[in-house]
C-alpha cells in the first residue's frame, strides 16, 4: 500500500466519511483512519443519534401499547437493546462499504497520532504505519466527560451513555448525574421501561435554555413518568455498597442527603477527543476545552489541516458536522466561499416524550436583546386545529413562537409536542430564508398533522 495520500481523514464521523467519499469519487487517493472497528460510521450511528433514538422509540411503543412496565419493562428493554445492536451493526457495515468500496480509498483501523504537520503514525497492537498526506482532516469527535467526584470513576455501578445503551439489563433504580439533553433522554426512556429514575442537575434549573413556561410543562411530563428531578445539587461522593450504590449529595437548600440504587449514569457532557493525537507535533493550537482551534472555514493554523465536527468545539450535532463537511468541501473542491458564519437558525431537539424542539431566541432572550416582540403560546391540548396530538394520545405539551413585531420575522420557537423534531425544521427554514410569521400562519398544511398547529398559535400572538 502506498503511504502517501491526497487526503487523510482521522475519524469515521459524519463530516470526515462524507468528505472521504467525495474525494475518492473524484479520483483522489484517500486514507480514512478509525481506531475501532466498532465505530465505523462514527458516533452518530454507533453510540449517538441512531441507537439512542431507537431505544427512545422502543420505549414509546412499549408505553403506548399500555404494557405493565413493572412486569414487562425489563424484558422489553432487553429486546430494545438487541434491536439497537442489530441496527448499528448493519449501519456500521454499510458505512465501511461506502468508503472502502472506492478504488482510491483505504480504511485503516488503528490509533492515529501526528508525527509532524504532514505525517501521521497509526498504531494497532505492535504494528505501526506512517502515512503522509497533502491534506489532513481531524474528525475524531467527542468523548464523555467524567467529573472529578470522589468514587465516581472507581465505582463498578457507574456507566456513561455508551455503556448504558449497550447493557441489556434495565436497572431497577437509576440515578442520572446531569440534566442536559443526554441525561434527560436516557432518564426518560429508562422511566418509560419502568425504572425508578432520579435526575441530579448542578445548574439552578432543568431545561435552563427554555423559557420557564416551557420548562414547567417539560418537567411536569417527566414527573408524570414517575421521575424525581433535582436541580442545584452538588454530588459529593459515590460509594459502592453490598446492595448497590449510593450517591452522597447536597441539595439546593444545603441539606446533606443520600440516594441508594442499582446504577448511576454519568451524563455530564462530552469534550473534544484530542487526547493522544499529539497535535502539538503538527503545530496545532488547542482551545480551553481541548478543542482543535479553527477559523470560519474549519481550517487550523496549518493551512492544509482542517478539524470538523465535535472536535473543533462547535455545536455537538451530527447535522453541524455535515455542514462542516460542506464548508471544507467548498474549500477543497469549490469556490471557497462557504463559511460556518453562514449558519442561521440551527434547530435542536431533546427526545423526551413528546420531543422538545427549539430554534432561535427564547422570549426571555428576545426581551433582553431589546426586541419589540409578539408571543404566541398555547398548550397543545388547547390547539383546536391540531387534533393530531389527541390522535396519537400525546395531548400534553406546549407550542410557543417569538415574533418580531416590526418585521413579522420569526425570532424563535419552542415546540413540546408530537413530531416536534420534524416541525421545527420547517420553522428553521422559514427563519433562514425570511419567510414571515404571517406566511407560516396562512400556509396550507395537510390535515390532520402536527404542522397545522403552527397557524393557530401564530395567529394568537400578541
Amino acid at each position: 500500500m502506498e503511504n502517501k495520500f491526497d487526503l487523510l481523514v482521522i475519524g469515521f464521523g459524519k463530516a470526515g466519511k462524507t468528505l472521504a467519499g467525495d474525494a475518492a469519487r473524484q479520483g483522489k487517493t484517500v486514507a480514512l483512519v478509525e481506531q475501532s472497528d466498532q465505530m465505523y460510521g462514527g458516533t452518530c450511528i454507533n453510540i449517538g443519534c441512531v441507537p439512542t433514538k431507537a431505544l427512545v422509540h422502543s420505549a414509546d411503543v412499549f408505553t403506548a401499547a399500555g404494557n405493565d412496565a413493572a412486569q414487562q419493562g425489563a424484558e422489553a428493554f432487553s429486546k430494545a437493546v438487541a434491536f439497537r445492536d442489530k441496527l448499528t451493526g448493519a449501519m456500521r457495515a454499510k458505512n465501511f462499504e461506502m468508503v472502502d468500496s472506492n478504488e482510491t480509498a483505504t480504511v485503516i483501523t488503528g490509533k492515529a497520532e501526528f508525527v509532524d504537520a504532514h505525517t501521521v503514525k497509526v498504531s494497532a497492537g505492535n504494528d505501526t504505519l506512517e502515512l503522509t498526506a497533502d491534506t489532513i482532516v481531524i474528525n475524531t469527535g467527542a468523548v464523555p466527560v467524567m467529573l472529578p467526584i470522589e468514587g465516581l470513576r472507581e465505582s463498578k455501578y457507574v456507566v456513561d451513555s455508551t455503556d448504558f445503551q449497550k447493557n441489556p439489563e434495565l436497572p431497577g433504580r437509576l440515578a442520572v448525574i446531569g440534566g442536559g439533553p443526554i441525561g434527560i433522554e436516557f432518564a426518560s426512556l429508562a422511566a418509560n421501561f419502568g425504572a425508578q429514575v432520579t435526575v441530579f442537575e448542578a445548574a439552578p434549573k432543568l431545561f435552563g435554555r427554555s423559557d420557564q413556561d416551557v420548562a414547567d410543562v417539560a418537567l411536569e411530563l417527566l414527573k408524570d413518568q414517575g421521575m424525581e428531578l433535582f436541580a442545584g445539587v452538588r454530588i459529593n461522593k459515590v460509594v459502592d455498597t453490598e446492595n448497590g450504590v449510593e450517591l452522597h449529595y447536597q441539595d439546593a437548600e444545603g441539606n446533606e442527603k443520600v440516594w441508594s440504587g442499582d446504577r448511576v449514569l454519568a451524563a455530564t457532557g462530552r469534550k473534544p477527543a484530542t487526547e493522544g493525537l499529539n497535535v502539538e507535533a503538527a503545530g496545532l493550537e488547542l482551545g480551553k476545552r481541548g478543542e482543535v482551534v479553527v477559523d470560519e472555514y474549519c481550517r487550523t493554523n496549518q493551512d492544509h489541516i482542517f478539524a470538523v465536527g465535535d472536535v473543533n468545539g462547535g455545536l455537538q450535532f451530527t447535522y453541524i458536522s455535515l455542514d462542516d463537511y460542506r464548508v471544507v468541501k467548498d474549500q477543497l473542491f469549490g469556490e471557497g466561499k462557504r463559511s460556518v458564519k453562514d449558519r442561521v437558525a440551527v434547530p435542536n431537539t431533546i427526545f423526551i416524550t413528546p420531543p422538545l424542539a427549539s430554534v432561535g431566541l427564547t422570549e426571555d432572550a428576545a426581551r433582553e436583546a431589546g426586541k419589540n416582540i409578539k408571543v404566541g403560546v398555547k398548550p397543545v391540548a388547547a390547539v383546536a386545529t391540531m387534533p393530531w396530538a389527541k390522535i396519537v394520545k400525546q395531548p400534553k405539551g406546549i407550542m410557543k413562537f417569538v415574533i418580531d413585531a416590526d418585521s413579522d420575522q420569526v425570532l424563535g420557537a419552542q415546540l413540546l409536542m408530537p413530531e416536534a423534531a420534524e416541525v421545527i425544521n420547517l420553522v428553521a427554514v422559514a427563519m433562514r430564508y425570511g419567510i414571515t410569521a404571517s406566511d407560516l400562519r396562512d400556509g396550507i398544511y395537510t390535515h390532520p398533522s402536527a404542522t397545522e398547529g403552527i397557524a393557530e398559535v401564530i395567529a394568537a400572538a400578541k
